[in-house]
């Protein structure tokens, strides 16, 4: 779990580095992800042929991952990495919501005064961060939109093997993506569609190890986590981000006071949040006599 987090860090700095738009980044990471696995297939045979309707239907979440991608992009390509990063620490409020709804859990409120803390943090944020307000929005739906494909991932691992629940959910997410590029081509003729040399390479890096190998072992570890302690663990993501995209971009330059307020709020609320989960589980183990 903590090496697909630490290879989803990176994806931010790339989404930067890239100088695609988030349409065409997100296509060419599918196409050459979709490549990938199907390679690796040739050698594993991992990758099973499912019934149509189970095909569709994980096809139907790969949908919400690609508009993921696409929101998440958008947010670094209107704001900066590191408030888009900070944006995605909601992904646990989200999920506090959903996983109950979706695995027919008792809602902990606890957790719910977490996310809204860390709300609280990127809402400060929002406020001192002028001229950032649609690169946040757009933060914010990514992370909800990351919360719900994971809540759905954790009840499809359970019938089908990460390997071939990747393939049909980026498939999908692909054909998806194809069959409603004519729209976004409608709006913005001027997009480049083939990349440089240097843009080849950084998506090539995001398709291979922070997707393909990255989304495999992540799916691996839901067959053993639940889904909430996924994404808490996903806060780590935003960690490895922020540092990259200080040491490579010097944003730390271009954020004002407010958003350290706002930043220390949400790195509060994981720590507290770590804390209580951590209790929780000690009090819910049966002691051995």
């Amino acid at each position: 779990m903590h090496v697909a987090i630490f290879l989803w860090g990176f994806t931010g700095v790339l989404g930067r580095l890239i100088t695609l738009t988030e349409w065409v980044l997100v296509w060419y990471r599918l196409i050459l992800t979709i490549l990938s696995l199907l390679i690796i297939h040739l050698f594993t045979k991992q990758i099973k042929r499912l019934p149509l309707k189970q095909t569709l239907k994980i096809g139907g979440v790969g949908v919400i991952v690609i508009l993921h991608w696409l929101t998440f992009y958008g947010a670094i390509k209107n704001c900066n990495v590191t408030i888009t990063l900070c944006c995605l620490s909601s992904i646990a409020f989200f999920t506090s919501l959903m996983e109950p709804i979706f695995h027919r859990k008792k809602i902990d409120w606890m957790e719910v005064l977490f996310g809204i803390a860390a709300i609280a943090g990127i809402y400060t944020i929002y406020q001192v961060q002028v001229g950032f307000g649609y690169g946040i929005i757009l933060g914010i739906i990514s992370a909800f939109l990351s919360a719900l494909f994971s809540v759905l991932n954790k009840k499809i691992v359970v019938d089908f093997n990460p390997e071939s629940v990747v393939f049909y959910e980026l498939t999908g997410g692909w054909i998806f993506l194809t069959l409603i590029f004519p729209i976004y081509l409608y709006f913005k003729s001027d997009a480049v569609l083939i990349p440089d040399t240097s843009n080849w390479i950084y998506i090539s890096i995001l398709s291979f190890f922070c997707t393909t190998l990255a989304f495999t072992i992540s799916l691996r570890a839901l067959t053993k986590i639940s889904a909430f302690t996924m994404n808490l663990s996903l806060n780590l993501e935003p960690i490895y981000g922020v540092i990259l995209a200080f040491a490579i971009f010097k944003e730390n330059k271009s954020l004002e006071n407010g958003f350290y307020f706002g930043a220390a709020m949400i790195v509060l609320m994981v720590i507290f949040h770590a804390l209580y989960q951590y209790r929780q589980r000690k009090r819910t183990i049966t002691p051995i006599i």
